[in-house]
């Protein structure tokens, strides 16, 4: 074989390769995806609200925050870098008591390390990705503290009464004593998040024009 036509096959067997590459990493991914549709399916329908487990109800919403960021699409300048971390940010008390950490403990986005910072009041908000707004701030508080991060690519998850009518992205509701979830689609788009509709028909309550993807 003639060194030109050695070349064009190590060539084309080096692009294959990479089609091979792309197509596994599509397979995992779709795999990936099921497995989370399937996982907050069963959640949504797990009696855990009533239950009277504290504890067991944050497990359960931690499982939620890291399944949420699985159907959500940030803005591609939003990490300083490549090896920049995905960040979840609490504010104000925190619930979790520790849920939080070892639920993501080890996990990734992407190929993304996560991490969690508690804030203790609006400084850093802007490194977070996903920020966890607990239910006992005062309303007037909780509305400035949105309005604050509107337009920043932060994904932001509440708990309070009406907290995605109150221009949150996620809002943690309480149905049949089972935990469910209302999605705000306008916040979403002000943040610059683009939701999977695979989301959305999970979701209790959809605000706003749909624009899943």
């Amino acid at each position: 074989m003639r060194q030109g036509e050695e070349g064009r096959e190590g060539s084309g067997q080096r692009v294959a390769g990479k089609r091979r590459q792309l197509r596994d990493r599509m397979r995992r991914g779709r795999a990936l995806a099921a497995s989370a549709v399937l996982f907050m399916a069963g959640v949504c329908g797990r009696p855990v609200a009533g239950s009277g487990s504290v504890a067991l109800e944050y497990e359960v919403k931690a499982a939620f925050l890291f399944r949420f960021a699985q159907f959500v699409e940030w803005p591609a300048d939003t990490f300083k870098g490549a090896g920049a971390p995905f960040t979840y940010c609490t504010i104000g008390d925190d619930p979790f008591r520790g849920a939080l950490e070892r639920t993501l403990n080890g996990k990734t986005i992407g190929q993304r390390p996560l991490r969690v910072e508690h804030l203790n009041g609006a400084g850093r908000v802007e490194e977070c990705q996903v920020l966890f707004v607990g239910g006992s701030g005062e309303r007037k508080h909780v509305e400035e503290m949105l309005a604050g991060t509107g337009t920043l690519p932060i994904l932001t998850v509440g708990e309070g009464d009406r907290f995605a009518e109150n221009g949150g992205t996620i809002g943690f509701c309480t149905e049949d004593n089972k935990i469910r979830f209302e999605v705000n689609l306008d916040a979403a788009g002000k943040a610059g998040l683009k939701i999977s509709a695979k989301l959305l028909a999970l979701a209790k309550t959809v605000l706003g024009a749909p624009k899943g993807t």
